[in-house]
């Protein structure tokens, strides 16, 4: 007579029938929260996108259409009678490329020297060290918590005084004010982002400070000079209380130009203004085009210390 023996089951080939199912449990519902996760990321894109998009066509949508339409009840989401009569319009108004060529000269020129005056305070608050410096910085930074309005009175009064009104170098100046600030602390913060042996290494080279700057530092933080000039531009670009209180119509930039031009007492011509606004903004994306990667690594230099 032949006995069989039997192996008894260990602890561990019990449980892993229930350790496999809960394994595979576990994996469907991870893969059920990654997809909902995807879904709503997709949702969440889709809704900011249009969000940000849908002005944007409406002002393309109201440039195209005819003044007829753009105030028929209930609107149209897609004009059906498309007309280019608002741009070619444009074209005639030897007024509105003038304000163009202003908005151009002060907006470059006010780049310009907020990115040259920035870049020397923003070294010297970074690399040297002497009595009030913290005292300029945080004056510095406080001059940005003063709205435009509380000094426009006084710019008015000093720009009088010195037969500065109706130039573009009043217009200069006056958005300067507001640009530099912002723009040496950004500059600030990527000088700091550079090693101090560098320019110790310079030094002992025989290169002057003014040479360490200009042909070392300059360089390396030539992307955030080109993300300030660019803050800058877009500053001297969209400004409306000092342009169209320190300058007359001759020397006037867009926004003041375009609400003189298309904003009346009684009525206001929609689509020939939303085409001048969708044609003035097109210098601006082209900068930002062209400068994307720059200004996301200005902008970004600063904020890790080495």
């Amino acid at each position: 007579m032949t006995s069989t023996t039997s192996t008894p089951l260990s602890r561990t080939d019990v449980l892993r029938p229930a350790t496999t199912s809960a394994g595979r449990t576990s994996r469907r519902r991870m893969r059920k929260d990654l997809v909902r996760s995807r879904i709503a990321a997709w949702i969440a894109v889709v809704v900011i996108g249009a969000f940000g998009l849908l002005p944007v066509y409406w002002l393309l949508a109201t440039a195209l259409s005819s003044p007829e339409s753009t105030f028929q009840f209930p609107p149209k989401l897609i004009p059906t009678d498309l007309t280019f009569s608002n741009f070619t319009a444009l074209a005639e108004n030897d007024q509105l490329i003038k304000y163009l060529v202003n908005s151009l000269v002060v907006a470059s020129i006010t780049a310009v020297l907020s990115v040259v005056v920035a870049t020397y305070m923003g070294y010297s608050f970074s690399k040297f060290r002497y009595r009030g410096r913290r005292s300029l910085m945080h004056l510095v930074l406080a001059s940005q918590m003063f709205p435009q309005a509380l000094l426009l009175v006084t710019l008015y009064a000093v720009f009088s005084s010195f037969g500065l009104l109706n130039t573009y170098t009043a217009l200069v100046l006056s958005f300067t004010t507001f640009t530099m600030p912002l723009c040496v602390w950004m500059l600030k913060g990527i000088f700091d982002t550079i090693p101090d042996a560098l320019l110790e290494a310079a030094s002992i080279d025989g290169a002057s400070r003014w040479r360490t700057l200009h042909s070392i530092v300059a360089p390396l933080a030539a992307p955030g000079m080109i993300a300030a000039g660019l803050f800058a531009f877009v500053r001297g670009w969209n400004d409306f209380i000092f342009a169209v209180t320190l300058a007359d119509k001759e020397k006037q930039t867009l926004p003041p130009g375009l609400v003189s031009t298309y904003i009346g007492e009684f009525q206001t011509a929609w689509p020939e203004l939303m085409a001048a606004s969708l044609v003035v903004s097109v210098p601006v994306v082209i900068a930002f085009m062209f400068l994307q990667r720059y200004l996301v690594g200005g902008m970004t230099a600063g904020s890790v210390k080495s």
